[in-house]
């Protein structure tokens, strides 16, 4: 049996992405000590991200209400205005058992139970003890910046932006953001599957054929769903996919398209890559680089001639970018949209309105998708929605696209500021949300992220990060990609896909 390590402090040394996510960490720790010590006996369930904060419930003798999150808020900066030492120490797995069942913390227990390790490193806050896959701050002074807000029958508890340090983002209502995300909620309650020590259980006790089947179907029954959406709204033309890095976005247009057809419609795919301006015309970045994310290196001119010419039902000719060369060229292939047709778009810029401006609102449905875990390791430790992305990213930029782990993670900052600039600003303009997770994806992908990330050297600026992410996966169980259905989301991933050759 292994050591389960804390990722290695990396000081001077640490990625901006490193320092955001331990000073969040370290705020739901001082969460937790307030609530407990204003409400002993509750049960505090820290559920997902929303916005720039994460979203939580308090079970307790009574429902929670706003007098009862401002007890806990000036809780919270009292044990942050102490500025307690944090401890991190290193314990037996079995020692660690036995101080989460004298705390009632059973979800904790029954995780642990099935970890193939000898040591691990908790946390210690004046009492309290916890676990984090990454590391928290060295006091709880260090994060004097917050919020916590009465939210949803929960609680919203609000963190700087990793671009502003000095003040605390506006609060913004992500409804049509917190609706899917309690969708996903109750398909989970539906498997009986509320953490990831009930879905290794679901793995060990043979169950797993079930929750594929049924997680596989219910995404199926939510594409539906959204074709027939579309079907009701006879004035939509133009189908808008849009999400962020390796969110399923192609195999979900492949199978929205499969349900339009049973709903009588053809689908006309366009994609955007054909209509970036010719190199010379295209913008720069603040490093002289050229921006190939930005909306502007698009032609957008002559993206909504085209679109205009097949709504009135006449002939167009598409262009097809040359990357080699940095320019468009016509084939002579004319292709024209017919009465039961529809235009369906993939693309980062799908929801920002500005791609199609001169189409009519009416005309567009909008369809933001990503994969939005709801699915937590423990009742405190989520799982965050941008991890599961990077895992998938690193399987496929390995398996298909010639990229180390190492590669990958290098470039997901990079990536990461495009997706916050021309993505997660427009989602809650979508007409409807997709969540391509799948509860069981990650004991898949596992073995081949754990194989690429343990390749990555000390020395590398990537390895902190490589390090946390193999401490997160050693607690999924292993899944045989087998069970995996060839129409899955997960096969774009992993290969196997019946859309693809």
């Amino acid at each position: 049996m292994s050591e389960l390590r804390s990722e290695i402090i990396c000081s001077s040394k640490s990625s901006k992405i490193m320092v955001n996510r331990s000073y969040e960490i370290t705020l739901q720790f001082v969460l937790i000590k307030a609530v407990y010590d204003v409400f002993k006996n509750s049960k505090l369930t820290i559920e997902h991200s929303l916005g720039r904060g994460v979203f939580g419930e308090i079970s307790k003798n009574t429902p929670l209400n706003e007098l009862d999150v401002m007890k806990i808020k000036n809780r919270m900066k009292e044990i942050i205005d102490k500025d307690i030492p944090i401890n991190k120490i290193k314990v037996g797995k079995n020692e660690a058992m036995g101080i989460f069942t004298k705390y009632n913390m059973i979800d904790k227990v029954n995780l642990l139970n099935d970890l193939d390790v000898a040591y691990l490193y908790l946390y210690e806050l004046d009492g309290t003890y916890d676990y984090f896959y990454g590391n928290t701050a060295e006091s709880t002074g260090k994060v004097q910046l917050f919020d916590l807000v009465y939210y949803n029958s929960g609680f919203l508890l609000i963190y700087p932006d990793g671009n502003n340090s000095v003040a605390i983002p506006k609060l913004e209502d992500y409804k049509k953001l917190n609706n899917i995300f309690r969708e996903t909620k109750q398909w989970l309650n539906l498997l009986g599957i509320s953490n990831t020590g009930s879905l290794n259980d679901k793995i060990k006790n043979n169950d797993i054929s079930y929750i594929v089947g049924v997680s596989e179907a219910l995404h199926e029954k939510k594409v539906a769903s959204i074709a027939d959406m579309i079907h009701e709204n006879k004035s939509v033309k133009v189908v808008l996919i849009a999400g962020p890095s390796s969110s399923g976005k192609t195999t979900f247009s492949k199978r929205l398209a499969i349900q339009l057809g049973v709903n009588g419609y053809s689908t006309l795919p366009i994609s955007l890559d054909d209509y970036f301006l010719d190199r010379q015309y295209t913008p720069k970045d603040e490093n002289g680089n050229y921006d190939f994310e930005s909306i502007n290196s698009l032609d957008l001119k002559l993206f909504n001639r085209d679109l205009s010419i097949l709504m009135e039902g006449k002939e167009v000719q598409l262009p097809t970018f040359d990357f080699k060369t940095g320019t468009k060229k016509w084939n002579g292939k004319k292709v024209s949209l017919p009465e039961n047709g529809l235009i369906v778009i993939e693309g980062i810029h799908g929801l920002n309105e500005k791609l199609t401006s001169s189409i009519p609102k009416e005309n567009k449905f909008k369809i933001y998708i990503s994969a939005l875990t709801q699915l937590n390791l423990d009742n405190h430790t989520r799982i965050s929605t941008t991890d599961v992305r990077i895992i998938r990213r690193i399987v496929r930029d390995h398996l298909f696209r010639g990229y180390s782990a190492e590669d990958t993670l290098k470039m997901w900052p990079s990536v990461k500021r495009g997706e916050e600039k021309n993505i997660f600003v427009f989602q809650e303009n979508a007409d409807v949300m997709f969540n391509s997770t799948l509860v069981y994806e990650l004991c898949v992908l596992k073995k081949y992220a754990l194989k690429e990330l343990r390749k990555i050297k000390k020395s590398s600026s990537v390895y902190c990060e490589a390090v946390r992410l193999i401490n997160f996966l050693k607690f999924f169980k292993n899944l045989d990609g087998k069970y995996v259905p060839e129409n899955s989301i997960l096969r774009e991933f992993i290969g196997g896909s019946c859309f693809y050759n």
